[in-house]
């Protein structure tokens, strides 16, 4: 294994947490209320599943597609209106603006000893995310999907970060939490990879993980 000099970092679920109320809103407004366990729940059980059965291509939209069938199934909801609904609002990367605790302070002691930045699958509004929630510039570059036009796992937009930073696939962390997203991706594009993952998913998996960027920081 190569000595690491950058690490890039996934946002969702990584550096940034869903704001649950304002994303589950339109269950909250019927009465239906879904706790932090179950949301964490539905959420392990997502990402095995996505990473069995693949994608359409649309991997954002394919992976919510799946978390809020699932979701509505567990809760006895039959609405496909109210599906697409919670599909469209949590994939804007504004409702994603949760960090956990000393997420800065890790970072900024990540950066002083190796260069940082973001690869997201987002809206394109990512970077403005990061700023609000007061950790853009930890990081030297922000690759978002949405302004490059091809999402992970597609090498083009790891091959898009790495030139951002003119930095070696194999000196490079990618960090992120979806194994056939992140863990895949990354590899296959010569990156070393970790899962950050805080649901556990994938504790029962030979990828490399962590469960909190504490953790990842003492790996490291």
């Amino acid at each position: 294994m190569e000595r690491i000099r950058t690490i890039f970092f996934d946002v969702g679920n990584t550096l940034l947490f869903p704001n649950l109320e304002y994303i589950l809103a339109p269950l909250a407004q019927r009465g239906v209320i879904v706790d932090e366990n179950q949301w964490r729940s539905v959420e392990r059980q997502t990402k095995q599943e996505f990473d069995r059965t693949g994608n359409d291509g649309r991997i954002d939209h394919g992976f919510w597609h799946l978390f809020y069938t699932r979701l509505l199934k567990e809760l006895g909801i039959q609405d496909a209106a109210l599906h697409d609904n919670l599909v469209q609002i949590v994939r804007q990367s504004a409702n994603w603006c949760i960090p956990r605790p000393r997420t800065r302070e890790i970072l900024e002691q990540l950066g002083s000893k190796y260069d940082l930045a973001v690869i997201s699958n987002a809206d394109g509004k990512i970077a403005d995310v990061l700023a609000r929630c007061g950790i853009a510039d930890c990081f030297r570059t922000i690759t978002d999907s949405g302004l490059v036009g091809y999402e992970k796992p597609h090498p083009a937009i790891f091959k898009a970060a790495l030139e951002s930073m003119k930095a070696e696939a194999g000196q490079s962390l990618y960090v992120g939490d979806v194994g056939s997203v992140d863990y895949v991706g990354a590899t296959k594009s010569g990156m070393q990879a970790i899962l950050l993952d805080v649901c556990g998913a994938y504790k029962q998996t030979d990828y490399l993980r962590v469960e909190s960027l504490v953790e990842l920081q003492a790996r490291l």
